[in-house]
């Protein structure tokens, strides 16, 4: 390590940005191994407490940065994501490395393969170290399971970090890891990120293609990334996005259009305040937060009108299409493996099971009638920004929201509607950090972008970024 480095203790090297580090690497000023046996010391020191990283493979994490290590030595070209630390969900099969989805009828799986995303990743120089924690089969938006556990809020231990992708939520926020990357069916990036103040980008479909899987057609789940800063998200982005032919909805944009400066003059931009979003009932504390930062976007010259899209069968129909894509997961496990399948998990594949074709058919033709509609509202207004989520993060022992507002919640997704009712549209969507509740807790703030905008929603994310400076670290991690 040269000199410069010399007061740069492990600490803090986990808390330098993504690009920070990967700049620092390039310029030999850092190796890979020694920002991974930081990263390493930080999971031991951290991790403990909060079980976020499940399985772990520190020895050949350490193979490979030592191997990378060689390579820059030999001047050989670095990949966008050269030497950083990942751990991938752990719904994401990784060749050679347990991969359980959350149930116990995995516990002891090791996939002979890997998805595409943990490939490019790879690929582009991160240093595989482990798997995060997940909800069993990514079902709800609270991170347990039978396997390892709950993953546990760092910025109050007593909380839950939500889900499904919380693990990695968990660990970029305790500076575990740099990078991560998560799934986001009905909110599963942007709610964690809500609730442990990162960045959580939810990609528009075929951004980030989906190989393999059974629902090649399926626009409802999509990978993406997560880190502490848009910056890195956006880097990150840079080497896992771009078509594969596997992937019949991949759009054909190369991945390195996401490396470009993120900076743009925000003057003019026009943005729907959505205040009262779908008529949904909001925790007080997420609104207060949620106002505080109307003045921000204002501030970079944006203008914001109070405006709402019509979200109308919305909800019928994302739960249609969530228990048709469960049914189509899981269905051949549920007759032998039934008693080790999570209630809610067992519930949404028998409801798949009888689904009729009128049924399916009329909730295709309402999120079509959705898409139509948000499109037309859209061509007045170039970003939707509403709270991430209607609800700080809740106790680690309860499963879901029942109550928000005194309005009764049915069922454990009811209370994510501000997340899924945007998966609905197909739109991108980020979810960054906004402030903290009286009590201390993270409240996230979502911007929604036009049709495959994806670039976009990252440039107006970026830019709020900096004018609202919400940056802070749990006090679990603070260094001593």
């Amino acid at each position: 390590m040269l000199s410069t480095l010399v007061n740069l203790g492990p600490s803090e090297i986990c808390w330098l940005t993504a690009t920070d580090l990967v700049r620092r690497m390039r310029r030999r000023e850092l190796s890979a191994r020694d920002v991974l046996r930081a990263h390493l010391e930080q999971i031991e020191r951290v991790n403990p407490q909060v079980n976020a990283i499940v399985t772990l493979v520190a020895d050949q994490a350490r193979t490979h940065a030592l191997s990378l290590d060689e390579a820059a030595a030999r001047g050989e070209s670095l990949g966008p994501l050269h030497g950083l630390p990942v751990a991938h969900k752990d719904l994401a099969e990784t060749k050679g490395i347990r991969t359980t989805f959350g149930s116990p009828i995995f516990k002891d799986y090791v996939p002979d393969f890997s998805t595409l995303l943990v490939e490019r990743v790879q690929q582009a120089g991160a240093i595989t170290i482990g798997k995060t924690n997940t909800p069993e089969f990514g079902a709800g938006s609270q991170t347990f399971n039978p396997v390892f556990g709950a993953t546990r809020n760092p910025w109050d231990l007593s909380k839950t970090c939500g889900g499904s992708s919380g693990g990695a939520a968990v660990a970029l926020a305790c500076g575990m890891l740099p990078i991560a990357d998560g799934t986001d069916f009905g909110g599963s990036l942007r709610n964690p990120a809500s609730f442990c103040s990162v960045v959580g980008f939810r990609p528009s479909p075929g951004r980030v293609p989906n190989v393999p899987t059974r629902s090649a057609w399926n626009v409802m789940s999509v990978a993406g990334p997560m880190a502490r800063t848009v910056e890195d998200v956006t880097l990150f982005l840079s080497a896992i996005a771009g078509p594969d032919p596997r992937a019949p909805l991949s759009i054909h944009e190369a991945g390195s259009r996401f490396a470009e400066p993120l900076g743009r003059d925000c003057a003019g931009v026009r943005i729907a305040w959505c205040r009262d979003f779908a008529s949904l009932p909001f925790d007080p504390r997420v609104r207060d937060v949620f106002e505080s930062q109307r003045a921000n976007f204002e501030a970079l010259g944006c203008i914001t009108e109070e405006a709402d899209p019509d979200f109308s069968g919305a909800d019928e129909s994302f739960k249609i299409l969530r228990a048709l894509n469960f049914y189509l997961q899981h269905h051949s496990l549920l007759e032998q493996h039934r008693g080790r399948m999570k209630r809610t998990v067992v519930e949404e594949i028998e409801r798949g099971s009888v689904l009729t074709g009128p049924e399916i058919a009329m909730a295709e033709t309402m999120r079509s009638r959705l898409f139509a509609r948000t499109a037309e509202f859209m061509r007045a207004y170039d970003f939707l920004v509403l709270p991430t989520v209607q609800v700080p993060p809740f106790d680690i022992d309860q499963e879901y929201v029942t109550e928000i507002e005194g309005v009764k919640m049915p069922s454990y997704v009811d209370w994510m509607r501000s997340c899924y009712f945007i998966s609905m549209t197909a739109l991108p969507a980020i979810s960054v950090p906004a402030g903290f509740t009286p009590e201390g807790l993270p409240v996230g703030l979502q911007i929604v972008g036009r049709h495959q905008d994806d670039w976009g929603v990252l440039q107006m994310a970026h830019a709020f970024e900096k004018v609202s400076g919400v940056a802070a670290r749990p006090v679990l991690v603070s260094p001593s």
